[in-house]
C-alpha cells in the first residue's frame, strides 16, 4: 500500500462557475504505479489526473440548490464532490482504493470543507441511508458491473432522487448499453456539453436517471 505521506505532491487551482477550489494530486506517477499501463490496465492509477468529465459533472452539481445528500462514485481526486461541498451539500465520496480518497481529504482541509470519504466495492455495498443525489464521472467501463451499480442506484436512492453522471463521448460503446439496460427501472434524460481548447473539443455526455 502505497503511503500518501511518501509521495510527491502538486496542486491545481479549478474554477467551476465562481468557486476556485486547489485540489491535490500526484506529481510523479511512477510513484504510485510502476507497471506497464497497457498490459496492467486494470490497474493503472487512471484517478490520478483531473479528467474533463469530472469538470463538466462538477459544473451541473453547481446548479442544484444545497443541501442536498450527495453520494461520489469512482470518486478519484473528488473534483465534483469539493465542489458540492463547497456549495453546502453533505457528501460521502467513495472509491474502490484508498489512496484516492487521501487526496480528497487534503483537499478537503486545504478549501476549508467537510466531506465524508469511504471505500466502497459495487459488489458489496456497505452504505447506510439513501441519497438525494448518486454522481459519477467515468464510472461506466465495464459490462461486468452494469447489475451491481444499477441494483446500487435503485437501493441506495430516495424515491424522488436522481443519479447524474458524466462520460466522454468516445465512451458511447460501454455508456449506450449501460443506459439501455438502466431504463428497466429508470427515465433516461441525456445532454451534451462540449469543452473547448486552443487545441480540441472535448465532448461529454451527461445523463440523469430518475427512477420510474
Amino acid at each position: 500500500m502505497v503511503d500518501i505521506a511518501h509521495l510527491t505532491l502538486e496542486t491545481e487551482e479549478i474554477t467551476i462557475r465562481d468557486k476556485t477550489l486547489k485540489i491535490f494530486l500526484p506529481a510523479k506517477l511512477e510513484e504510485i504505479f510502476q507497471g506497464d499501463p497497457l498490459l496492467e490496465v486494470e490497474k493503472f492509477p487512471f484517478w490520478a489526473r483531473v479528467w474533463e468529465a469530472s469538470l463538466v459533472l462538477a459544473d451541473y452539481i453547481a446548479t442544484i440548490e444545497p443541501s442536498k445528500k450527495i453520494l461520489e462514485l469512482g470518486a478519484g481526486l473528488g473534483v465534483p464532490s469539493l465542489v458540492a461541498a463547497s456549495l453546502g451539500h453533505k457528501v460521502l465520496a467513495t472509491d474502490y482504493e484508498k489512496l484516492p480518497l487521501e487526496f480528497i481529504k487534503l483537499s478537503a482541509k486545504e478549501n476549508n470543507l467537510t466531506i465524508e470519504t469511504q471505500i466502497l466495492d459495487w459488489k458489496n455495498p456497505n452504505l447506510s441511508g439513501k441519497f438525494d443525489l448518486i454522481i459519477g464521472s467515468e464510472v461506466v467501463f465495464r459490462k461486468s458491473l452494469f447489475k451491481p451499480l444499477i441494483e446500487l442506484f435503485k437501493n441506495y436512492l430516495e424515491d424522488r432522487g436522481e443519479v447524474i453522471l458524466s462520460h466522454p463521448s468516445e465512451r458511447k460503446r460501454t455508456l449506450i448499453p449501460f443506459l439501455h439496460e438502466a431504463q428497466k427501472d429508470f427515465k433516461i434524460l441525456t445532454s451534451i456539453r462540449k469543452l473547448k481548447s486552443e487545441e480540441k473539443t472535448i465532448e461529454i455526455v451527461l445523463n440523469r436517471l430518475i427512477k420510474n
